[in-house]
């Protein structure tokens, strides 16, 4: 007999939706998290950014309670994901970066499925399943095979899995990895409507654009450790620096400066708070290496040189998927 869903709490007290501390996570002599400490309210996006390897999807593997930290503790609406699993769980959406389709099943067969392990069954689950195809563009693919799908489609539909069950906290690591433009915005903007109706969401990506366009906080990860935390405005204002950025056919020559500057491969950054006004002077103290100059950017105190201010290096938005 078709039977409505238990009622998943909200967070307890009213306290964080989640609570990372002193986590600590090692694979060997490897350490993948080193004394991690991270809150997540309530309807709030965290754009949980890092490196390969800084280990943004260890993190959320301890979250969902795929692994077991060795020291510190996590807290998902108050519970342990370590010794209460299916509690907890019942309480997240997890959308990892691999796709989890069922490939012979239909659209509908495979979020029908994922709903039941929640809970949810006969009208309930038809109803959620409506609702969550909707806004990611799944409403007229439900009849489909999850094998005849595009792969921008097939992210829709994992995405959609992990929010069938309105879970209060969500997981999505890289979710539009190389998806196309439309499956981006319409994932981006299930989002936030997700988090606008209090769904706590942490959003690994390797994209920075997305980070900004969320208008969420950011968390930052290097090798292993949280580096930075904030709202985007805050860390642009603790740590954005602005610059002219040079790059050269061969290494970047010495340059007598009055500004402060960081050789990076065939790249010269100069820290200057004015770099538009700075452009004249630079170009002049090249002499004979300008015929080297191969591009000239002036950088703005954005999200990106952030990530290079608090990790030493930039962040590629073409890089591989993080596996750590």
């Amino acid at each position: 007999m078709p039977t409505e869903p238990r009622t998943v709490p909200g967070p307890v007290d009213d306290g964080p939706a989640l609570t990372v501390h002193g986590i600590t996570k090692k694979y060997g002599q490897l350490t993948a998290l080193s004394e991690v400490d991270l809150d997540i309210a309530p309807g709030e996006i965290v754009g949980l950014l890092g490196h390969n390897g800084a280990g943004k999807t260890t993190l959320m593997s301890l979250v969902a309670g795929l692994l077991r930290p060795d020291t510190g503790y996590i807290r998902v609406l108050g519970r342990d994901p370590v010794r209460e699993p299916h509690e907890t769980r019942r309480r997240i959406g997890l959308a990892p970066q691999e796709l989890g389709l069922y490939q012979p099943l239909t659209v509908r067969q495979n979020l029908l499925f994922f709903a039941e392990l929640a809970g949810l069954r006969g009208r309930a689950a038809d109803r959620r399943i409506e609702e969550v195809a909707e806004p990611l563009g799944l409403t007229q693919l439900l009849g489909r095979r999850a094998s005849v799908l595009s792969g921008g489609q097939q992210r829709r539909v994992h995405t959609a899995m992990a929010l069938v069950h309105r879970p209060p906290l969500l997981l999505l690591d890289e979710p539009t990895a190389g998806v196309d433009v439309q499956t981006r915005e319409q994932l981006l903007a299930t989002v936030r409507t997700m988090a606008a109706e209090g769904t706590a969401i942490c959003y690994s990506t390797h994209y920075l654009p997305e980070v900004e366009t969320l208008d969420g906080s950011v968390a930052v990860l290097n090798g292993g450790r949280l580096v930075a935390r904030g709202t985007l405005k805050e860390l642009v204002r603790q740590y954005g620096d602005s610059g002219v950025e040079l790059s050269f056919s061969g290494g970047p020559p010495d340059l007598s400066l009055p500004w402060p500057a960081v050789r990076d491969g065939r790249v010269l950054r100069v820290t200057v708070e004015q770099p538009h006004l700075a452009v004249p002077q630079v170009m002049a103290a090249l002499g004979d290496a300008a015929g080297e100059l191969v591009n000239l950017r002036l950088v703005q105190p954005s999200l990106d040189s952030v990530f290079l201010r608090v990790t030493g290096r930039r962040y590629d938005a073409a890089a591989e998927e993080d596996t750590t």
